[in-house]
């Protein structure tokens, strides 16, 4: 081993301590490394987690265990089934791509980079993300999302296309209480929320060309990585979409004593 471009680690069998040091010790002796591949991968936690070095891909086989890519700040994690709770967990830069579904907690608190999920994610999705300068988490579900999405979310961006892995309408979201305690960012849903699916804080606020703009180029990544066709790439960016933000910047400044003399 030494100065490889392209690593295969056999995760089987390997505890999470284990691969994870097996992974650092590959990214130490080959300073050119540009992708590892990891196969047989079951539940493993905290792949990925604090690696900083652009233009490095990971590639898993399997299911990875909980906070895959937490801190991380620089490389692609390519998922090539669904991933356990936290993928993206205080994300700093890069990409995670799921060919599955995300499990509970998907991008929680991320502050930067990306992370696009096939299928659907779990509960609490994209609590606690924010953004500060040119630092723009964004989370992009191709299927639905469970409740209190976007809970107390301070910045970034959350999209719901709300398709099937066909590109057909998944019809009406039955997510509940939808961007409790959000007091920055935005979260398009496609298609129709009523006012009775948010939480606390949360509004609807009228869609624009603006807004159109702004998610378009998400979404053409989105296809890109998931290799729908053109139609439904035309009908994803066309479409109608519930735009959701905060009631204001401080939703909870009544709450707090102004005077602590």
């Amino acid at each position: 081993m030494g100065n490889e471009e392209i690593v295969v680690i056999d995760a089987k069998d390997m505890n999470y301590r284990e691969l994870n040091e097996k992974i650092h010790e590959v990214l130490n002796k080959n300073p050119n490394i540009k992708k590892i591949v990891l196969k047989n991968v079951l539940g493993q936690r905290y792949i990925g987690n604090g690696i900083q070095k652009r233009g490095l891909t990971i590639e898993v086989y399997g299911v990875p265990g909980g906070d895959l890519g937490m801190f991380m700040s620089g490389p692609t994690i390519i998922v090539y089934g669904n991933t356990e709770h936290a993928p993206g967990n205080t994300m700093d830069d890069g990409k995670i791509i799921i060919h599955g579904s995300g499990g509970d907690v998907t991008g929680h608190s991320m502050r930067g980079g990306k992370i696009f999920v096939r299928d659907d994610v779990g509960y609490r999705s994209g609590i606690h993300m924010k953004e500060y300068k040119d630092k723009f988490p964004v989370l992009v579900i191709g299927g639905r999302a469970k409740d209190f999405l976007g809970e107390y979310m301070a910045g970034g961006m959350i999209l719901v296309l709300n398709i099937d892995r066909e590109g057909k309408d998944l019809g009406k979201i039955e997510g509940r209480m939808i961007g409790t305690g959000i007091h920055g960012g935005s979260i398009y849903i496609r298609g129709e929320v009523d006012g009775f699916q948010l939480g606390v804080a949360a509004d609807i606020k009228e869609f624009t060309e603006e807004d159109r703009e702004k998610i378009k180029k998400y979404i053409e990544e989105f296809c890109n990585y998931f290799n729908l066709n053109e139609d439904i790439r035309e009908k994803l960016i066309n479409s109608e979409y519930t735009k959701i933000a905060p009631v204001s910047k401080r939703p909870f400044g009544k709450l707090y004593t102004h005077d602590l003399r």
